[in-house]
């Protein structure tokens, strides 16, 4: 099997595929070509016959039209035909396709061990489908840091997709439930007026729930850059309904939730780092989180919140200031998650003095280095607290 990197983009493929149904006399559109490429994206077919389904399910309107397009399948393909090859008669040749059909794709086509083509008269079998893996899947699995601002652009739609849950908590208000935990005073009086003043049901009720709240500290100084620009990303594609509270922090703490909520897709990492100065500064851990606890977190912002600090720990002040700074933290918060890139790497020890002056007061700690391990991330959002 080549390898993915020198198979054809699947967008051109999906194009190339539907132009040629379209020459063959079948109709199909740009809805129809957006449809089919997304099936290949979300379905991930490994052989010919499931990658004949995806197209059968997105591509063809009526039973006219399966015949054709089994023609133009297996030219392309060079995969199983349509129903007469599943009962072992050969596909229907007399159909004469224009030139314009493009050629088998390079990891598509039947070769024998010797590497030659099979013979067009055997029966067909299954072959590997190397085509699903399209461009965004493999950038997920690459470090944020390897990214370029481009790429790192591209896994935005992915992105999006993630959703950020927090545990939920109690909510002042409530809701009337037939197995409710306390009686419903107000509701009870107001029915026995229809029967003369006595209260012959107890209406009941039950607290309603609300998510916690989500609050981000980000690292951007020096060493944390790479993934400063991907965790920001991730904020404002996927925690914008969350409404959760974002900050930077380097030397100094930045309040980005403002800038982040009025900013489009594309400008908001620009807008972003113009509002933090201290962008690829120094990183002072304790001092910054002091100053979020006498502005915001006193006020009550943190209080009973999901607090999200990522960061690789390098801090250069003393680690005693951090630890009682994160043990104040603990207290309030609901649950603390520290995102350490570093901690990917299966070598990798807390000997670094900030990071493991926090690691007591932290519930989970995940890396989040790339796209694939971001699923533990948002599991240690969702996670209960911890007792520590």
């Amino acid at each position: 099997m080549p390898d993915l990197l020198e198979l054809p983009e699947l967008p051109e493929l999906a194009a190339a595929f539907t132009a040629a149904l379209h020459d063959a006399g079948i109709a199909v559109g740009p809805d129809r070509t957006r449809a089919f490429a997304r099936a290949l994206t979300l379905l991930a077919p490994t052989t010919t016959r499931e990658l004949r389904h995806c197209a059968l399910a997105t591509l063809v309107s009526g039973p006219e039209q399966i015949e054709p397009f089994d023609a133009v399948f297996q030219e392309v393909f060079g995969g199983p035909a349509g129903r007469g090859a599943q009962r072992g008669q050969p596909g229907d040749p007399a159909r004469s396709l224009p030139e314009t059909v493009p050629g088998r794709i390079p990891g598509a086509r039947e070769d024998t061990a010797d590497g030659r083509d099979r013979d067009p008269g055997a029966p067909p079998r299954e072959a590997p489908v190397p085509l699903a893996a399209s461009p965004l899947d493999r950038l997920a699995t690459r470090d944020f840091a390897d990214l370029t601002a481009e790429e790192l652009a591209r896994l935005s739609e992915l992105m999006r997709a993630l959703v950020l849950r927090t545990p939920t908590r109690p909510s002042r208000r409530r809701r009337t439930a037939r197995h409710g935990t306390r009686v419903d005073v107000r509701r009870t009086l107001s029915d026995s007026r229809r029967t003369g003043g006595y209260p012959l049901r107890l209406r009941r009720f039950v607290p309603r729930t609300r998510p916690r709240d989500l609050i981000v500290l980000c690292d951007i100084s020096g060493s944390m850059e790479p993934y400063a620009r991907a965790m920001l990303q991730l904020l404002y594609c996927a925690a914008r309904a969350t409404r959760a509270e974002v900050f930077t922090f380097a030397t100094r703490l930045t309040r980005l939730t403002p800038v982040l909520r009025r900013s489009g897709p594309y400008d908001a990492l620009a807008r972003a780092g113009r509002a933090a100065p201290d962008w690829s500064g120094g990183t002072r851990i304790a001092d910054c989180l002091a100053e979020f606890d006498q502005r915001f977190g006193r006020r009550g912002m943190a209080h009973g919140a999901v607090v999200v600090i990522v960061s690789d720990g390098w801090d250069t002040g003393a680690p005693a200031g951090l630890a009682t700074r994160m043990a104040r933290l603990s207290r309030v918060a609901y649950r603390v998650v520290w995102v350490n890139p570093r901690t990917a790497n299966p070598r990798y020890r807390p000997l670094v003095a900030g990071m493991a002056a926090a690691l007591p007061y932290c519930d989970a700690v995940v890396s989040a280095h790339n796209l694939a391990a971001l699923d533990d991330f948002t599991a240690a959002l969702s996670a209960p607290r911890r007792r520590r």
